[in-house]
């Protein structure tokens, strides 16, 4: 080199650049995290599941369920004194037919519509006719609330009451399973 040649020098340094931060290191998971992701997992799985199944089986086991409450309040019907509707069955029809249909005929024609309804229920066949005849057995199952109100709910709600009020639920679903049956379908969200 001459004494007009620069000196050379290499470097191993790097250049000075921008200052960076790195990510700071995330620390390893503890074992009581890592069982608690795959118990969060398991359980989105399972809720998954649960609603596929719901969506899919839950109106017909509905359907099924009400047919068979309706099967055995109408046979309970046909036996004299087997009922604890039937004196109430009995009031409300003739009181909704003027007196036409009188309190046998009344028990036996109600319990033959439960065992109908109850049959398209449970088996799904002329199961429109069947929710017809629903539609209009529930007048009649919901009339003792509006015709002998003060004796079912006078003095507190008394056990025919109660009995009379519970139809409410199977008005709900008699009302899904007919939604269904008319079109309606359920779809789970994503």
């Amino acid at each position: 080199m001459s004494v007009a040649d620069p000196v050379r020098r290499t470097s191993t340094a790097p250049a000075p650049s921008a200052p960076t931060t790195a990510p700071a290191p995330t620390p390893p998971l503890t074992r009581s995290q890592r069982l608690a992701g795959r118990v969060a997992r398991w359980a989105d799985t399972a809720v998954t599941a649960l609603a596929l199944f719901l969506t899919r089986w839950s109106v017909p086991a509905l359907r099924v369920a009400l047919g068979l409450v309706f099967l055995g309040f109408g046979a309970l019907k046909l036996f004299p004194g087997a009922s604890p509707a039937e004196t109430i069955a009995a009031r409300t029809v003739e009181t909704l037919t003027l007196g036409l249909v009188p309190g046998a005929a009344a028990v036996v024609l109600t319990a033959l519509m439960e065992i109908f309804i109850g049959i398209t229920l449970v088996s799904g066949r002329l199961l429109r006719l069947g929710l017809l005849v629903l539609a209009v057995a529930m007048v009649g199952i919901l009339s003792p609330v509006a015709l002998f109100g003060a004796e079912l709910f006078g003095h507190g709600v008394t056990l025919m009451g109660q009995y009379v009020l519970k139809d409410v639920v199977l008005v709900a679903g008699a009302a899904v399973v007919a939604a269904v049956a008319l079109g309606a379908r359920l779809r789970r969200e994503a």
